[in-house]
């Protein structure tokens, strides 16, 4: 197969945003009324680009379109150029008017009770025109678009990335993990209570792709025991607390969150092995926009201060 020519004039920007719209929405006519365009047209520009590439980007079903595998690297290229575009948009603004901006923050667990919230809260007094974005998952899940452009940094412990070229980490500060239940559950009745008599009741644990639920599952290993069976997987904080102050379910959370919930306290459980760096992670090769790294800066000053109050 010849290599094409993308770069002829015959392929528009107009058919990448298309094409990626049609993806998202799964279905042609989705798609229009997503564009505000006329079905006929999107279907139009449609077989432009599939004659232009010489290949069917969707198949079509009864419920929709899906990508073939020439439509999901398709589309996979033009997300990327799409956020680049639009990266260097902001780019562009943010150096004629550092006064506004976006920065997108992909958050995990740690640092989303306390550090987030501050350093956004500071960074909207200093800057008020920049609009801050938070989106929640896995490190997993945040590294391709990290590096897709489509989010400036993760927020969170920080995960090993020997493996995963063009990333950087910045550490911001090392914060260990406690088990927790709410302030009146019946395991802290017992007298010597160990890890062990904690099995009895029900647990929320992160989701098995995380970092946090490797090291856990480390820990009943070396004491001899199985996970919990009677067990919610959740890495949503909110959802986490919630559960722990409403029910009689254990968990594992950073000790800033234990320490900052008036209705949850650490059980006199330690879990020694399990400290871990909170940081960001960053794109090697792409520096970052005004807007994210002023975030950035927010970050590490908000960091030194939860340091400091710390080891107050």
């Amino acid at each position: 197969m010849r290599a094409i020519d993308l770069l002829n004039g015959r392929l528009k920007l107009r058919h990448l945003v298309l094409v990626v719209a049609i993806a998202d929405q799964g279905s042609v006519l989705r798609a229009a009324e997503h564009l505000h365009l006329a079905q006929p047209a999107v279907t139009r520009s449609l077989r432009e680009v599939e004659h232009i590439l010489g290949v069917e980007l969707f198949t079509r079903g009864p419920r929709g379109v899906t990508p073939t595998l020439f439509g999901e690297a398709f589309v996979e290229h033009a997300r990327a150029v799409l956020a680049e575009l639009r990266r260097a948009g902001e780019r562009i603004t943010g150096l004629a008017d550092a006064e506004v901006g976006t920065v997108t923050i992909g958050t995990l667990l740690a640092g989303s009770n306390v550090l987030l919230p501050r350093a956004i809260a500071a960074l909207k007094q200093d800057r008020p025109g920049i609009t801050v974005i938070v989106q929640e998952a896995t490190f997993d899940a945040q590294v391709p678009r990290l590096l897709d452009g489509e989010i400036d940094l993760i927020l969170g412990r920080l995960n090993p990335i020997d493996d995963m070229r063009g990333l950087r980490q910045i550490t911001l500060y090392s914060e260990p993990v406690r088990l927790v239940a709410r302030k009146g559950h019946p395991a802290r009745d017992r007298a010597d209570l160990e890890l062990a008599d904690l099995l009895a009741y029900p647990w929320v644990l992160p989701l098995e792709q995380t970092a946090l639920r490797r090291e856990l599952e480390q820990v009943f290993r070396a004491a001899g025991l199985r996970l919990p069976t009677d067990l919610v997987e959740c890495t949503s904080i909110l959802t986490v607390r919630t559960l722990v102050q409403d029910t009689d379910m254990i968990a594992a959370l950073p000790e800033l969150v234990a320490r900052t919930d008036e209705q949850i306290a650490p059980l006199p459980v330690p879990l020694d092995p399990v400290r871990r760096q909170v940081g960001v992670t960053l794109p090697d090769q792409r520096p970052l926009t005004p807007s994210a790294q002023l975030m950035l800066d927010h970050l590490r000053e908000q960091a030194s201060m939860v340091t400091r109050a710390g080891a107050a």
